[in-house]
């Protein structure tokens, strides 16, 4: 086994496994912690450290023009992602939490219609729905009250901001490099979020240690090491074949979440899960495109312009 084989195992293993085990991070925490202090907790902690890499590296700064842009997407891809997460997962469990956002492949696509004019064809038609289907399934077996159903709309609509984030990223990628945008949005997703610093010092001292160490956790590991992981992956294999592997997160979300949180969902609401996985696959299953195939898009626009 080659060196670089083994570099790219631990890298997938890393990413896979940090970012599955954010979900039931995040339903720890919020044992005792509100969903507005724990984002807040778990982005300034996260920063702080992004921050400290950038110092370090010498990152330089982004352009003033695109400082706005660089804002909205921390905004999306950040700041409301982890909010509305949250709020979701007081309802719904960190397995079927981490299966709802497995929709944002569905999303990105339609998405990319609109702002790259890809044609959404008759097999994302076809995947979106099954895909929906499997939400509705995942709704029954919660239960179908008025509480659940309300986190399963936020944690979509949690995927559906995560998607718009990974499409219109791509123009700032090529300018800055995957890494430092990153970080820029990153940190610019946790400026809005210190609006909801004050009483975060009264939850800090009021909450258990291993409550705190849950979100610390998460900020430094889930929320920061994955994106590197990605990074390294991406500039060897490319982003379709990188991303393809983040269908394996739910499977071992629902284990971590076992282990860690004693939490075991629903029959029907896994059976829903695993249609809605299907869905996603289906959609992508010619192209095998993925979440961050945006740049692909772009690059595929250039050349169409340049042939008219």
């Amino acid at each position: 086994m080659s060196k670089q084989t083994i570099q790219l195992s631990l890298s997938y293993c890393i990413m896979i496994g940090l970012w599955a085990s954010a979900f039931p991070g995040i339903r720890a925490g919020l044992a005792h912690y509100p969903p507005e202090h724990l984002a807040l907790l778990r982005l300034l902690t996260g920063s702080l450290a992004l921050l400290l890499i950038a110092v370090i590296t010498r990152i330089r700064l982004p352009e003033m023009k695109d400082v706005p842009m660089i804002l909205l997407l921390g905004c999306l891809g950040f700041s409301a992602y982890h909010i509305l997460l949250n709020i979701g997962e007081q309802t719904v469990s960190a397995g079927i939490a981490s299966l709802l956002v497995a929709t944002t492949p569905l999303f990105s696509a339609a998405l990319s219609g609109l702002f790259f004019r890809e044609r959404f064809g008759a097999a994302k038609w076809a995947g979106s729905c099954i895909s929906f289907f499997g939400v509705g399934l995942i709704s029954l077996g919660t239960g179908n009250n008025v509480q659940s159903a309300a986190g399963i709309l936020l944690i979509l609509l949690a995927a559906f901001s995560e998607s718009v984030y990974f499409v219109l990223q791509t123009r700032y990628i090529q300018k800055y490099g995957f890494i430092p945008f990153v970080i820029y949005t990153i940190l610019g997703g946790t400026i809005p979020m210190l609006a909801f610093l004050p009483g975060l010092g009264e939850e800090l001292s009021n909450a258990p240690l291993h409550s705190t160490a849950s979100v610390l956790y998460l900020g430094l590991l889930p929320t920061v090491v994955p994106y590197f992981a990605l990074a390294y992956i991406t500039s060897r294999v490319g982003p379709a074949e990188a991303t393809v592997s983040l269908y394996v997160t739910p499977a071992l979300t629902l284990i971590i979440a076992w282990v860690w949180i004693n939490e075991v969902p629903a029959f029907l609401s896994l059976l829903g899960g695993m249609v809605t996985i299907a869905g996603v696959l289906f959609t992508y299953r010619k192209s095998g495109n993925a979440i961050t195939t945006a740049p692909n898009l772009c690059r595929s626009r250039r050349r169409r312009k340049q042939n008219a």
